[in-house]
């Protein structure tokens, strides 16, 4: 398949390390936007779209549109849940470049390295497309059966990872998709084994600090895993830093940060079997849910970073929707989309 063409940073726009540069939009639907801001910031926690906490709008590389609600501001962290998935992409990505990954070589998962455990044969690819085959429930809803829930805050929270690696297989891997937490955090202990050195301070030096994502925070088990299936605190703009990353194809004031093909390897879709509902998915990104070509990170209760390369565009949304309402903020964020030329 050709995938849309990622656009380069405009010679006349600084890159916003240090501060965001400021900007308009190419073309604003104006009356649009204002009745859409409305039903986001004018309504109660209680409303359709549940609660709005920030919207920030980067077209150009400038910031063009930013609000926040609830009494927050541009230094208020909001929690990532899933778009934790896709930070752990991009972290995968410099383990790849610097030759101690390999995506299509099975994962260094200690748990499965018995001679007859089909389980062996998963390749860091497949965990990265949700392919692994494992089974594990991805439920939010208290009162059910939850593998996530389990892992997050109950018997697994020690040690995620460990938690996930435990599952038996349903599938044979890379014959079935299902999105499920517990692959990211498997995947953050290979990168952090084959790290070779401490892991929060390459994410520091080598992602976070490059793009000046100052606010970040992410969270770790009590074994040191990245919890990157769900925990890395950060504020709105530095969510649009990292958006701005993999629009501008994983360079950074003229540096390359991720390997070449890297972002197009996050936006190419995965096999997904008839009769899956939850949308197109790559390696660790969302696809199309802004329209074709468009791909994005997403977490739970409504955070999203939202790249549409054919406008140049960064939406990111967070807040707190709850899941029985989340089709209608779907609907809400592309209707915003749809707004900017």
């Amino acid at each position: 398949m050709t995938l849309t063409l990622l656009p380069s940073q405009p010679t006349d726009t600084p890159w916003p390390t240090t501060d965001w540069p400021l900007g308009q939009p190419q073309a604003l639907d104006q009356a649009r936007f204002g009745s859409l801001l409305a039903e986001a910031f004018d309504s109660p926690a209680e409303g359709p779209l549940g609660a709005t906490h920030s919207l920030v709008v980067i077209q150009g590389g400038r910031l063009v549109f930013e609000r926040y609600g609830f009494g927050g501001g541009p230094e208020r962290t909001e929690p990532s849940w899933s778009m934790a998935k896709s930070i752990t992409h991009a972290l995968v990505g410099m383990l790849v470049a610097d030759g101690k990954l390999d995506v299509q070589a099975r994962a260094d998962v200690p748990e499965w390295q018995a001679a007859n455990d089909p389980r062996g044969a998963i390749t860091l690819d497949q965990l990265l497309r949700m392919s692994s085959g494992l089974a594990f429930v991805e439920d939010y809803v208290v009162g059910r059966v939850s593998d996530v829930r389990e892992m997050l805050f109950f018997s697994g929270k020690a040690d995620v990872a460990g938690y996930a690696a435990s599952r038996p297989l349903e599938h044979a891997p890379g014959s079935f998709w299902s999105y499920a937490s517990g692959t990211t955090n498997i995947v953050a202990r290979c990168a952090a084994r084959a790290c070779g050195e401490d892991f929060p301070t390459f994410m520091r030096e080598r992602l976070f600090g490059p793009l000046g994502m100052t606010s970040v925070l992410p969270k770790f088990d009590a074994g040191g895993t990245f919890i990157g299936s769900s925990y890395c605190f950060a504020s709105s703009r530095d969510f649009a830093r990292f958006g701005l990353l993999y629009l501008r194809d994983g360079v950074w004031e003229g540096r390359r940060l991720l390997p070449p093909g890297w972002v197009d390897y996050a936006r190419t879709p995965t096999f997904q079997q008839a009769g899956v509902t939850e949308g197109a998915y790559g390696a660790h990104w969302w696809l199309d849910i802004a329209g074709p070509g468009s791909f994005s990170a997403n977490g739970y209760a409504g955070q999203f970073t939202i790249l549409v390369p054919e406008r140049d565009l960064i939406v990111v949304r967070n807040g707190d929707t709850p899941l029985e309402q989340k089709d209608v903020l779907r609907a809400w964020i592309q209707k915003v989309v749809a707004c900017f030329g």
